[in-house]
């Protein structure tokens, strides 16, 4: 099984290791404590917490096929006669979208405006980080 310390968790969620804390001390969040004494989360339980985080309602088309969505605020806008470039900042996630000028114009996009890039692809590769020093995501027995 994969446990996360408080702060790794936090990494991950793109909060902090105080909101962490305040979601295991409400019971939101089960965590136990190793030898040392340091809080950890099951991975497990970890992605089960996130699953019904993405579960609560949020602002979305009626239907749509698109299951991605990263909520940020619009951190530039670079644009030309025909197209633009719109850059949004989603927690730790930069996002790039090229889009026309028209749809830049008609949706309002400035920097600082809150937007929500919908990310639909038939390609996703996923890949696990090289270790680095600490042991996140040990695998505990």
């Amino acid at each position: 099984m994969t446990v996360f310390r408080i702060s790794e968790a936090a990494e991950l969620l793109g909060v902090s290791t105080d909101t962490v804390r305040r979601w295991v001390d409400a019971g939101r969040l089960p965590a136990v404590r190793d030898e040392q004494g340091h809080r950890l989360v099951d991975g497990a339980d970890l992605a089960a917490f996130v699953r019904a985080q993405a579960a609560e309602p949020e602002e979305r088309a009626e239907f749509s096929s698109a299951r991605n969505r990263l909520r940020g605020i619009v951190t530039a806008v670079v644009k030309d006669s025909v197209m633009a470039q719109v850059d949004i900042q989603a927690g730790p996630f930069r996002v790039v979208s090229l889009m026309s000028r028209e749809a830049v114009d008609e949706l309002g996009l400035e920097v600082g405006s809150v937007a929500v890039a919908v990310i639909k692809s038939t390609t996703v590769v996923v890949e696990r980080p090289a270790a680095t020093t600490g042991n996140r995501g040990r695998t505990s027995s």
